[in-house]
């Protein structure tokens, strides 16, 4: 079996600038950020209140398309509040694929509800539609509630309430068929676009398909308030309810504290939210930097047999966050080998997460087969991703061209 340790290597080096160390994802401060947090020290409006909060959560709704944006603590916080929005209950199952980080199976678990493990697809990473709706006919029943279809699972007998497709690494799933698949069997879809900001999936931006979505502004995302997310929705009513909820549902009076129902704390503060107005000043940059680095990549392991550049499918445009490749089934005994020949020449390279049906607190929730997101675990490996890496290109007259192409 060959090494391809040195192949990789030398396609990363051919892109990458010579450094002792390259991060996986590195935030880029260049525009207002110290002028917009200065202004919240200097005013004294640094928590949960200030104009920064309103101008956030405008700037979001308008680059979205969606009719409304709030702006909340992080990206976790946001799908448990999708999820409690969307009528997720106790007992419910939360069909989710089994290809996520963590916070997607955490905020169903949040809701006293069950996730329901589904199977990937390689094209776009994300939730496989027609093996859902196979394995659906299999093992639910749709039922007329009141005039409302329900969708009961025959094996536990506990009602599937959503769907949440997740963007792996800004990915945009198969929104077409997994609505498709929703309106079959009367389930809500949920946008896990944690990871897609700036990610278009037939020409509409991910999450605005969806009933509600969420989306996170971690330090390691393509836009980074910090700490923070924030919940999209197209339905207005249930933009009141998602900032009243975050907002520890407090009555609004000149003096008194007056709460009407229980809610949470998960306000975003405005210190936060100044950052991700400069943030989002630049995001038009940081994609076409990303998209550049996307290209240069595609080029330099066009020639690398036994390996693979994971692309954006047909009919999307990814934010290409996270860049990764996947090398071929034939090699997947390697894969901790390349990670540890790049991580020691400091270039910084991760795997997939670990599959939520391996986690203890997870592995024995309902799923389907997993046969292919158990080869993606086995075989995805990112790559450094960060938006300065992009710009860096320029300064290369061959893959400056490349560059402009990606524009």
């Amino acid at each position: 079996m060959p090494d391809l340790s040195s192949n990789i290597l030398s396609a990363l080096r051919s892109v990458l600038p010579q450094r002792d160390f390259l991060a996986l994802h590195e935030p880029e401060f260049s525009g207002n950020e110290r002028a917009y947090v200065t202004e919240c020290l200097d005013t004294g409006w640094v928590s949960s209140v200030g104009k920064f909060v309103d101008r956030f959560e405008n700037d979001l709704a308008q680059y979205t398309g969606a009719l409304r944006a709030i702006a909340i603590v992080n990206g976790t916080a946001a799908l448990h509040v999708c999820l409690l929005l969307a009528g997720v209950e106790r007992d419910d199952e939360v069909l989710i694929p089994a290809l996520t980080f963590i916070a997607t199976a955490n905020a169903v678990t949040y809701c006293g509800a069950i996730p329901h493990l589904c199977e990937s697809e390689e094209a776009t990473l994300g939730i496989d539609a027609a093996k859902l709706e196979s394995y659906l006919q299999e093992i639910a029943e749709v039922r007329l509630n009141s005039g409302v279809l329900c969708c009961i699972n025959k094996q536990t007998n506990r009602r599937i309430r959503a769907l949440v497709p997740m963007h792996t690494f800004g990915l945009p799933s198969d929104l077409d068929a997994l609505e498709r698949v929703c309106e079959r069997f009367g389930l809500i879809l949920i946008e896990d676009a944690a990871e897609s900001l700036g990610s278009f999936y037939r020409g509409a931006h991910t999450g605005t398909r969806g009933l509600l979505c969420a989306l996170s502004f971690n330090g390691n995302k393509i836009l980074t308030t910090g700490g923070g997310g924030a919940i999209l929705t197209n339905d207005e009513e249930l933009g009141k309810r998602a900032k009243h909820l975050t907002t520890t549902a407090k009555v609004p009076h000149r003096w008194e504290f007056r709460h009407d129902e229980t809610a949470f704390n998960y306000r975003m503060p405005n210190i936060n939210a100044a950052l991700g107005c400069a943030q989002l000043e630049q995001l038009p940059q940081f994609l076409k930097f990303k998209r550049a680095l996307a290209t240069a990549y595609i080029n330099a392991f066009a020639n690398v047999s036994g390996v693979q550049f994971v692309r954006e499918a047909e009919g999307s445009r990814s934010n290409y966050w996270l860049n990764a490749i996947l090398l071929n089934k034939e090699n997947a005994a390697q894969r901790d080998t390349i990670l540890a020949a790049t991580n020691d020449a400091g270039i910084m390279t991760r795997p997939a997460w670990t599959l939520m049906s391996e986690l203890p607190m997870y592995q024995n929730c309902p799923r389907m087969n997993l046969d292919c997101a158990q080869s993606l675990e086995q075989r995805l490996i990112n790559i450094p991703s960060s938006a300065w890496l992009g710009e860096h290109l320029k300064s290369t007259p061959e893959i400056g061209r490349t560059f402009e192409g990606a524009q």
